[in-house]
């Protein structure tokens, strides 16, 4: 279910990196655990974000959830029809369902992120 190739934060979202951009959404387990998203929150292009801070909210019928950042940089990309129709984190939230670019800050990187294997072993556990 979880693309090997990517990395995790422990807070569901995930990261897949190019050079010095990094692509973030959230997994299918948080899909799954929201429901039906409804409404998205994302920062302007050009913000700052923080790893571990949140960078924007996602809301569903159920609730309403911060979505933290896997890494620090600055926003280069939003993928802004998800704020007028969110429904494709719904449907593929891996590809279709992606949520900003960030490039990333000097020095930063993904290395403290969960490989697929961690991740895979931290949802088993939350299943308990």
């Amino acid at each position: 279910m979880n693309p090997e190739d990517l990395r995790y934060n422990k807070s569901h979202e995930w990261a897949s990196q190019e050079g010095d951009i990094v692509t973030v959404g959230i997994t299918q387990f948080a899909v799954d655990a929201l429901t039906d998203v409804t409404h998205l929150q994302l920062p302007k292009l050009g913000a700052t974000v923080t790893a571990g801070v949140p960078f924007g909210e996602i809301e569903s019928v159920k609730a309403v959830f911060d979505l933290y950042a896997p890494c620090s940089g600055t926003v280069v990309e939003v993928n802004a029809p998800l704020a007028l129709d969110p429904s494709p984190i719904n449907v593929d939230c891996f590809t279709l369902g992606w949520m900003i670019r960030i490039q990333l800050a000097p020095g930063a990187g993904l290395e403290h992120l969960k490989t697929k294997a961690d991740y895979d072993a931290q949802l088993a556990e939350e299943a308990h």
